[in-house]
C-alpha cells in the first residue's frame, strides 16, 4: 500500500520572466554613449539623430546629450502618411 494519499499534479505555477521592456530614459534626461533609451519589440519608436537601432530593436544613444522625442509624419510604401515617434539625442 501507498504510504501517502495520491496527490494530483498542479499545472499552474510556471511563468516566464518579464522582459523589462519600455522607456528607460525619458525626454530631457542626459545620456552617455551606449546608454539604452528604449527597450522594445518591433519599431514602435524610431531611431532619430545620434541614436541607432540595436539588433533586438532597442534604441541606443550614439553620442552624449539629452533625449528628445519628436512626432513626424512618415510616408509608408503605399504613399499614406503615418505619424511616427522618433527618438533623438541632442548634444
Amino acid at each position: 500500500m501507498a504510504q501517502t494519499k495520491a496527490k494530483g499534479t498542479s499545472k499552474l505555477g510556471r511563468d516566464s520572466a518579464a522582459q523589462r521592456l519600455g522607456v528607460k530614459k525619458f525626454a530631457g534626461e542626459s545620456v552617455n554613449v551606449g546608454d539604452i533609451i528604449i527597450r522594445q519589440r518591433g519599431t514602435k519608436y524610431r531611431a532619430g539623430e545620434n541614436t541607432f537601432l540595436a539588433k533586438d530593436d532597442s534604441i541606443v544613444a550614439h553620442s552624449k546629450g539629452r533625449v528628445k522625442f519628436e512626432h513626424r509624419k512618415t510616408a509608408l510604401f503605399t504613399g499614406r502618411l503615418k505619424k511616427q515617434v522618433y527618438v533623438t539625442v541632442q548634444p
